[in-house]
């Protein structure tokens, strides 16, 4: 009973200091958000011996955080909703349907997992431009959620897999269709999965910087990522806006992650256990 106990302890105390140095960044980085740039190259790590408060204000009208959030906020929000509608779509179609090509199509999805991102930006960029593309909130829309739907589709159709078989049996008894078998019973169970999934995409379309400065020049349309990026020049940083500007566009996803932590849990350990 003694050693459990120190076993415990132990454990306990490793991921005690394990969640401090992972938490750390994050405190650094809203302390910092309060200091004058001669505070923050002075003292980099102390507390702020004076709270700026009017950092923030400024740091929103100099970047245009206003339109900048917004243009994230759609761009993130639709990207979410087709990465879902259509990777959920086609985790039930291969998790309860056997077919001859299912194989060669999972082997399709396995490989958009394996091609690197960013390798495909000049031939993006090439064929947006030719279909008119660029410039408007599709040439992220459609990227986002291509590039993100192979890792949605493995999630759900892990979870998906730990599915009775018996309750679409009973389900087509009672008369009900696929599609009713799909919105009614699949879709509110795999709820877990579906969030798991939700918060990873929501972290990656709302902080890529790469395919928004390369297909969107337009500043009325720019995203979050960009409109931080004006802080930086080639000579120096204005760190007492950039930190400010930067806690404030974390505090979305932060809140977010708090509100669905539970049910992203559950589809982790569900999907790596039982799928």
């Amino acid at each position: 009973m003694l050693l459990r106990r120190w076993k415990s302890g132990i454990a306990n105390g490793l991921m005690t200091l394990y969640a401090l140095v992972t938490l750390y960044p994050l405190f650094w980085l809203f302390i910092s958000a309060f200091k004058s740039n001669e505070e923050f190259y002075a003292h980099p790590f102390r507390l702020p011996t004076s709270w700026n408060f009017d950092s923030f204000s400024r740091a929103w009208k100099v970047s245009d955080m206003g339109t900048s959030m917004f243009n994230s906020v759609i761009v993130t929000a639709i990207s979410l909703v087709v990465t879902l509608a259509v990777g959920a779509l086609a985790a039930y179609v291969l998790s309860r349907f056997q077919f001859k090509l299912k194989v060669a199509v999972m082997g399709l999805f396995l490989l958009g997992m394996l091609i690197p991102i960013h390798s495909t930006l000049v031939p993006l960029f090439i064929m947006m431009n030719k279909i008119n593309l660029l410039n408007t909130y599709g040439a992220l829309i459609f990227p986002y959620a291509a590039f993100e739907l192979p890792i949605a589709i493995f999630i759900i159709q892990a979870y998906m897999n730990t599915f009775p078989k018996e309750i679409e049996e009973a389900a087509h008894l009672d008369g009900m269709g696929y599609w009713g078998i799909f919105l009614k019973m699949m879709l509110p169970l795999s709820a877990p999965a579906l969030s798991t999934v939700g918060i990873l995409a929501v972290l990656r379309f709302w902080n890529d910087f790469s395919f928004a400065l390369v297909f969107i020049s337009k500043p009325a349309l720019k995203t979050l990522p960009l409109s931080l990026s004006q802080f930086a020049t080639g000579y120096m940083t204005d760190y007492e806006l950039t930190m400010a500007a930067l806690a404030m566009a974390v505090i979305p996803t932060i809140v977010l992650y708090l509100i669905f932590q539970r049910s992203i849990m559950q589809g982790m350990v569900a999907g790596a256990v039982k799928g």
